[in-house]
Formats: structure tokens, C-alpha cells, sequence
């Protein structure tokens, strides 16, 4: 995809997000990966309702600034998934209500914040992690990312909003999306016993689509809330 073409789409899907109220005001922000190597991303301060393709900022391959407006400040969080997640093409962050309400919750698990509630959730995402709280900016918030270790190409910023990464940014914004839909069902449900999708109906996704859903660790009172991995 040419570079005018991407800038084209980076404010469309910005857009959409944004009239959707998917991130409110001038919150969040978009990159995608540039060809010939470096980065377009959206200006800090900007809201994705009103993007100028024009003005998406420029980064070079070491992340410095080369056009456009002034870029997001959270660009060590950008680079920090890229750098981890190497087939990433593109970067989706927001502010989305109900991702956000469920980074608060207590009982979450910071290796599988979301249980597998539909095929779609684990075809898109797979399983989101969780970073504890960062003030917007900090640098830790990369730290913590690169700790993951490129194994999930979704994490929730508690107290802040998510962020995913997919080869392009279809995919990420489509992943983003099936993220904020099993939030919103998993509030809608929480405390009503859901059936979760069965240990054998994960396998049989898994194998279906070719799905890496790994597993960090074997608690057998936890079979129910996180895919296994095979």
C-alpha cells in the first residue's frame, strides 16, 4: 500500500472509531508501518474524528520525527509492541469504555483479562494482558510491554484503555473492535455464570484456524478461563 493511500486509511478507520465512540475527545491513537521502513502516526492532541491525512506525523526507522504534526506522545508504547510483536503492521490505541471499566475490575487475570466468551474473540485477539498502571507517557508502560515478550498482540493499560497490534490495520482495528465487544459483553454478564467456550471448543478453533493461544501456566481451576496452548 502506498504511503498516501495508508494515511488515507489511518483517518478513516480513526474516524469511524471515533463517530462510534470508541475513544472520546482527543484520546487515542493510531500507527502503522511504513514500507520502506519507519512509522505514520497520528499527531498528538488530535482528535481521530478529524484528521488531516495531510498532517499525520512521520517517523523515521529509529522513531525520530521527520513530518506532519507533532506525534503521539505514546510512541515508546508503539515502538515497544512493534519491537516485541515483529509481524505487526499497524498499532490501534484507545480509550473505549468498556476495555477500560474491565482493567479496573479486581478479579481480573493479568494473562487473560477477558475469558473466551466467543470464536471471534479468540480468532481476532486470541488473549489480552494486562499493565498495571503507568501515567500516559511513562516510559515503564514500554518496559512492561517489551516484558510480555511479543506474546500477545493485545494489552489493557489499567486504568487507561487498550492497545492492539495486527499485520495491518484492518486487522488491528477489527481486533480492537472484537476487544471492546467482549468487554462490553463480559460486564453484561459478569455475576451471571456465562457459559464460556469449552476447553475442546477452544482446540477445535485452534486447529481449525491455525489460532496460537498460549499458556503461561497450569492452575486446573483455571481450564475454564484460559485456551490452552498446542
Amino acid at each position: 500500500m502506498t504511503e498516501s493511500k495508508l494515511r488515507e486509511q489511518i483517518c478513516t478507520f480513526a474516524r469511524s472509531l471515533f463517530e462510534r465512540g470508541l475513544t472520546p475527545g482527543s484520546s487515542g491513537n493510531i500507527s502503522a508501518r511504513l514500507p520502506e521502513g519507519g512509522w505514520l502516526m497520528t499527531p498528538t492532541d488530535a482528535s481521530m474524528g478529524f484528521l488531516d491525512p495531510a498532517r499525520i506525523s512521520k517517523l523515521d526507522a529509529n522513531a525520530a520525527w521527520i513530518s506532519g504534526d507533532k506525534p503521539t506522545k505514546e510512541i515508546p508504547l508503539h515502538t515497544a509492541l512493534y519491537d516485541t510483536r515483529h509481524g505487526a503492521g499497524a498499532i490501534v490505541h484507545l480509550h473505549s469504555t468498556h476495555s477500560v471499566a474491565v482493567s479496573m475490575l479486581p478479579e481480573i487475570d493479568p494473562r487473560a483479562v477477558l475469558p473466551p466468551l466467543t470464536p471471534y474473540y479468540l480468532m481476532r485477539v486470541g488473549q489480552t494482558a494486562l499493565v498495571p498502571y503507568h501515567r500516559p507517557g511513562d516510559p515503564q508502560v514500554a518496559s512492561a510491554i517489551r516484558g510480555l515478550a511479543g506474546k500477545y498482540s493485545a494489552v489493557l493499560l489499567a486504568n487507561h484503555g487498550p492497545v492492539v497490534a495486527g499485520k495491518s490495520l484492518e486487522a488491528a482495528v477489527y481486533a480492537m473492535e472484537e476487544l471492546e465487544e467482549t468487554a462490553k459483553l463480559y460486564l453484561l454478564l459478569r455475576g451471571l455464570n456465562p457459559r464460556a467456550l469449552s476447553s475442546a471448543q477452544i482446540q477445535d478453533l485452534a486447529g481449525t484456524f491455525g489460532l496460537d493461544l498460549h499458556r503461561d501456566h497450569d492452575d486446573p481451576d483455571d481450564h475454564h478461563h484460559q485456551p490452552h496452548h498446542h
